[in-house]
C-alpha cells in the first residue's frame, strides 16, 4: 500500500456539487486508495491547484460559468508545469461532433459522456494514472542511469524509450478502439449517418433545450418511393449505392447544425432546430423532393425514385421524441397514400384516420376469414345480337354491421390498405373456382370472367401466382380477362407495358377500364397489348346537342360526341369497344346507332350472384356457349 504522499493525484473540476460528489465517489477507495482525489468547482480554482500539485489526469466539465472547460484546458496547457497533463472532458452532449472536435483541438485526451458509468470512469482514469506512474518511474530510472557508464546509459535509455513508445501506442490504440466502438454504436454502417439510437438521444436533448428556450423543432420522416422495386430489379448493390447517394443529398440539403439519420431500409429522418418560420422547413423539404425528381445514374443503369416526406413539429404534434417520430411517420404514410413524392404535415385528424384505417383492415381480414365476401356477376352483351360475350366479377361484402355493400362503397379503401393483395388473391381464386363449377355444370361454357385489378398489386411474380390458381381449378387462361384502370396505366406506363405483355403472352386478355376518363396517349394504346376498351360510364350521362355526323332519325339521350370520338380512336387500333353503365333504352339505342360492339349495365341486368346470373341468362335465352 502506497503512502499518501506518493499516491498519484487526480483533479475533478465541475461546477455542479452533486456531479462533483458523484465523480469523487466513483474514484475514491478509502480501504485501498490508488490515487488522491482533489475536487474544485471552477476553472479558476483548477488553475490554482495545478500550480501546487502534479496531477496524473484532470476530469474537466465543459459547461461551466465564467470560464468553461475549453478555456480552462487551454490555460492549463499554456503553463509549462501542467502542459502535458492529460485532460478528460466530461459532457452530456453525446452526439455533438463539433464540440468533440473542438475538445481534441484544445488538448483533450479523452471524453466521458453522461450518464456516467463507474467502471468506465475508473478504467479511463486508471489508464492515465498508470501512464503517469510509468513516466515517474521512467524519470527516476533516468536519473539513476546518469550515474552509470555512458554506453550502458545510452543502451538502457533506448530500451526505456521503446517501453515508453509501446505504452503510448497502447494508449493510442485503446483510444482508437473506443472511438470505433462509439461509431459502430451511433452510426449507420452503410451511409455513415446517425442511427435510430443517436437520433432519439439527440432529439430528447433537443426537446429539453427547446422547452427551456421556448423554441420549436421540426422532424422530417422521409421514405424513398419504389425502393423495393429498384432493389429487386437492379440488385442490392445498386440499392445500397442509391441509399449512399440519397444520404449525401440529404446532408448537403440541410445546415451543419441539423441532424440527418437513417432508421433502416429506405427510411431517413431529419431534425431541424432554430428555424424562424415553418415556411423555412417547407423550403428544405421541397429542396429534397426536387433533388430526387431526376433519374440517378448508378453504374450503367438509370434509377428513378422520389421522396415522400411527413413532418411533425414540437410542441404542437408531440412532447416526446417517440411521439414526434411516430407522428412524422404517420404524416409520411398518409402523404404516400395520396401522392408519392409529396409533403404532408401531421395533424390530429390523422390519428383518427389511422384508427379507422386499422379498424377497416381488421374488418377486411375478418371478412376473408369468415367468408363475408361474395362475387356478383354482371354480363357483357353484344349489341347487335343480344348474346352475352363475357361476365364481369364484382366483389360484394356481406358486412355484419352495414349489410350488403357494393364495391363502390369499399374497394377504394381496400386498394389503399395493406390487405389489397390478399383481397385480390381471394377474388382470383374465387373466380377460378366459379369458372370450374360453370364448366362442369354447362359443357362448352366459354364466357370469360373479367376481374378488376389495381396495377399497384401486380408484382413481377403475379402471372405465376394466377397460373397456379388456374391450374389447380383446371381452367384455361383464355377463360379470364383482367380489367385495369386507364388512369393507373397512365401513371405507370412502363410497369403496365411489362405486366400487360406477360399476361397477354400467357393467354389472358387485357381490358382498359375507364377509357376516356384518364389521359391515355395514342402511343400507349399502340404499345400496350390491349384487346378491348371499356368507356367510362359517366360519359353516358353528359348532355348537349345533336351532331350531324351521327345517323339521322335517332333520338339520343344527350351529347354522345365524346363516346363517338373514343370509339373512333379505339377502332383505329383494332380494339373492341364496350360502354359501361347503360341503364335506359335511349342509351342502348344511341350506342346501337353509333355501332358500338358491346354494352354492360342495368338495362340488361344488375350484378347478380352466380346462380341468379345463370337463371337470368337462361330466361332470356341468351346463353349459347358453343362457338
Amino acid at each position: 500500500m502506497q503512502s499518501e504522499e506518493s499516491l498519484p493525484k487526480v483533479l475533478i473540476v465541475n461546477d455542479d456539487a452533486s456531479t462533483l460528489l458523484a465523480l469523487a465517489g466513483m474514484l475514491e477507495d478509502p480501504e485501498n486508495p490508488k490515487y488522491e482525489v482533489f475536487t474544485v468547482q471552477s476553472g479558476e480554482e483548477a488553475l490554482r491547484k495545478v500550480l501546487k500539485h502534479n496531477f496524473a489526469v484532470i476530469l474537466l466539465d465543459i459547461s461551466m460559468p465564467t470560464m468553461d472547460g475549453f478555456e480552462t484546458a487551454e490555460a492549463i496547457h499554456a503553463h509549462p508545469r501542467s502542459a502535458s497533463v492529460p485532460i478528460i472532458f466530461v459532457t452530456a452532449y453525446y452526439g455533438d461532433e463539433f464540440n468533440r472536435l473542438k475538445g481534441y483541438q484544445k488538448g483533450a485526451a479523452d471524453y466521458l459522456f453522461a450518464p456516467l458509468i463507474p467502471k468506465i470512469v475508473q478504467s479511463k482514469v486508471a489508464v492515465f494514472v498508470e501512464l503517469n506512474q510509468k513516466n515517474i518511474e521512467l524519470e527516476r530510472k533516468t536519473i539513476e542511469l546518469e550515474a552509470i557508464n555512458t554506453d550502458l546509459r545510452i543502451q538502457r535509455m533506448q530500451d526505456l524509450e521503446r517501453v515508453n513508445i509501446a505504452l503510448k501506442t497502447e494508449v493510442h490504440e485503446r483510444r482508437i478502439a473506443e472511438q470505433r466502438a462509439t461509431e459502430l454504436a451511433t452510426r449507420d454502417t452503410l451511409t455513415g449517418l446517425f442511427n435510430r439510437r443517436s437520433l432519439l438521444e439527440r432529439l430528447k436533448h433537443s426537446i429539453v433545450q427547446a422547452a427551456r428556450r421556448g423554441e420549436g423543432l421540426a422532424l422530417m420522416f422521409l421514405d424513398l418511393d419504389k425502393f423495393k422495386e429498384i432493389n429487386d430489379t437492379h440488385g442490392h448493390e445498386a440499392g445500397d449505392e442509391l441509399l449512399k447517394r440519397v444520404a449525401n443529398h440529404l446532408t448537403t440539403a440541410v445546415r451543419e447544425s441539423d441532424l440527418v439519420a437513417r432508421l433502416g431500409g429506405d427510411e431517413f429522418v431529419i431534425l431541424l432546430e432554430g428555424f424562424s418560420d415553418t415556411s423555412d422547413v417547407v423550403k428544405v423539404a421541397r429542396k429534397i423532393v426536387n433533388a430526387h425528381l431526376e433519374p440517378m445514374v448508378i453504374g450503367s443503369q438509370k434509377v428513378k425514385t422520389s421522396t415522400t416526406i411527413g413532418i411533425s413539429f414540437y410542441p404542437e404534434d408531440g412532447s416526446s421524441a417517440e411521439e414526434l417520430l411516430k407522428n412524422a411517420d404517420l404524416a409520411m404514410y398518409h402523404a404516400k397514400q395520396q401522392q408519392r413524392g409529396s409533403i404532408q404535415f401531421f395533424h390530429e385528424e390523422l390519428n383518427a384516420t389511422e384508427r379507422l384505417r386499422t379498424q377497416f383492415e381488421q374488418e377486411v381480414l375478418l371478412a376473408i376469414k369468415d367468408n363475408q365476401f361474395e362475387l356478383y356477376y354482371q354480363p357483357k352483351i353484344e349489341i347487335e345480337s343480344g348474346r352475352p360475350t363475357g361476365i364481369e366479377a364484382l366483389l360484394y361484402w356481406h358486412h355484419p354491421r352495414d349489410g350488403l355493400l357494393a364495391p363502390d362503397y369499399f374497394l377504394g379503401r381496400v386498394a389503399q390498405s395493406t390487405q389489397a393483395s390478399r383481397v385480390s388473391d381471394w377474388v382470383i381464386n374465387a373466380a377460378c373456382k366459379q369458372m370450374q363449377a360453370w364448366k362442369k355444370l354447362i359443357p362448352g361454357f366459354n364466357l370469360p370472367i373479367a376481374i378488376n385489378l389495381d396495377i399497384a398489386h401486380l408484382q413481377p411474380d403475379f402471372f405465376g401466382n394466377i397460373a397456379l390458381a388456374m391450374q389447380e381449378c383446371e381452367v384455361e387462361p383464355s377463360s379470364f380477362q383482367f380489367e385495369i384502370c386507364e388512369s393507373a396505366v397512365v401513371n405507370d406506363l412502363a410497369r403496365a407495358a411489362a405486366i400487360f405483355r406477360e399476361l397477354s403472352d400467357g393467354g389472358v386478355s387485357i381490358i382498359l377500364d375507364g377509357f376516356g376518363a384518364g389521359f391515355c396517349s395514342l402511343a400507349a394504346l399502340k404499345a400496350l397489348p390491349i384487346a378491348e376498351v371499356k368507356i367510362d360510364p359517366r360519359l353516358m350521362h353528359s348532355s348537349g346537342k345533336q351532331y350531324n355526323f351521327l345517323p339521322a332519325q335517332t333520338a339520343f339521350p344527350g351529347d354522345t360526341s365524346i363516346v363517338y370520338a373514343l370509339m373512333a380512336m379505339a377502332r383505329a387500333f383494332n380494339l373492341h369497344v364496350l360502354v359501361n353503365g347503360v341503364e335506359t333504352q335511349e342509351q342502348f339505342d344511341a350506342l346501337k346507332a353509333l355501332g358500338c360492339d358491346e354494352y354492360q349495365g342495368g338495362f340488361f341486368s344488375q350484378p347478380l350472384p352466380a346462380d341468379d346470373l345463370l337463371q337470368r341468362l337462361q330466361l332470356t335465352t341468351a346463353l349459347s356457349c358453343s362457338a
